[in-house]
């Protein structure tokens, strides 16, 4: 039982990105020199049309979605804004099915620190192999990751600081975001290698880093690859940051890179997001997100509570709106 323990423990680690193509190297978890970044508003008639369909009183997100005009030429080959902005607009249809609406603030181009490109995700010091005591959503309340030097710093001088921070969804394309976990190599829990993910969408969630990201910065998701295919992966990191859960999908239990046609939270062309008990509080845990609002009748945004314990999977925002596995 506890070889089964460690190895989901090392599934959860890398379940909240998905593998892209290497750009340049991974990066050491050097710290960009802070710098102001200006940034110009584009693509308003584009966002206005993505927008038009919005309505007062549903539960809403708000998004922005910052693309540098200095990413490397194949960088913007792979993560095309166009894309993006086609990406957007599935994951409005994706969710729309329960009543959540995506409001996207504006898309914004500038030159950043070229440190800020390409980031290491979490620090040396909060990754380590699973102890094997307790699932993984307990193990990652107890030594939740913390970003790296380098990532806080990106994030943080990429980031505007503005009213609703902690509240709004920030996408963020970058040319790599590399994520470090360990394989466990003879199941027996003593011997383990490190393994490096280059990601192509990262979503910094709050079952995994609980409340070790500023506030501020919470809602951040890092994009480097566009799926032309499916035109699911900023629908699927929405996911893992407004469900607050890992790959999984009704009777199948969080796991890395579990592939299927049914099911978001599923690496394919799934698009599901169910509700009850048997689709684990999907709907149910999204609609308690405190990225919600809804706006009154005077414009005013009332939004959901927030998180009261860090936001890990067991929050008691959620009730019992969880499941207890092993």
């Amino acid at each position: 039982m506890i070889n089964k323990l460690i190895c989901a423990v090392l599934l959860m680690v890398v379940s909240s990105g998905c593998t892209s193509p290497s750009v340049s190297p991974p990066p050491a978890d050097a710290v960009a020199e802070s710098r102001t970044i200006i940034w110009t508003v584009i693509k308003e008639a584009e966002v206005n049309a993505l927008n038009a369909d919005l309505q007062a009183g549903k539960p809403t997100v708000d998004v922005g979605l910052y693309y540098p005009s200095n990413l490397h030429e194949d960088a913007r080959a792979i993560l095309p804004l166009e894309g993006l902005l086609e990406e957007f607009a599935n994951a409005k249809r994706v969710f729309a099915p329960t009543g959540v609406q995506l409001n996207l603030l504006w898309v914004k181009t500038g030159a950043v620190d070229p440190g800020f490109l390409a980031i290491n995700s979490a620090s040396d010091r909060s990754q380590m192999p699973s102890g094997g005591y307790g699932n993984m959503h307990v193990q990652r309340s107890q030594t939740p990751s913390e970003l790296s030097d380098g990532a806080l710093a990106a994030f943080e001088g990429i980031i505007e600081p503005a009213d609703n921070n902690s509240r709004t969804v920030y996408l963020l394309a970058l040319q790599n975001v590399y994520m470090t976990f360990f394989e466990n190599l003879d199941d027996t829990g003593r011997n383990w290698a490190p393994k490096v993910v280059n990601t192509s969408g990262l979503s910094f969630p709050s079952y995994m880093y609980g409340d070790t990201i500023p506030d501020r910065i919470r809602g951040v998701i890092t994009l480097t690859k566009h799926d032309s295919k499916n035109k699911l992966t900023i629908a699927h990191e929405l996911g893992h940051k407004l469900i607050n859960v890992s790959h999984e999908y009704k009777a199948i239990g969080p796991q890395h890179e579990i592939r299927s046609d049914e099911g978001l939270m599923l690496y394919g062309s799934g698009s599901q997001i169910p509700s009850g008990k048997e689709g684990r509080w999907h709907q149910e845990r999204l609609l308690l997100s405190p990225y919600l609002y809804r706006l009154d009748k005077t414009g005013k945004q009332i939004w959901n509570a927030d998180y009261e314990a860090g936001g890990f999977y067991y929050d008691p925002l959620y009730g019992d709106y969880t499941i207890a596995f092993e």
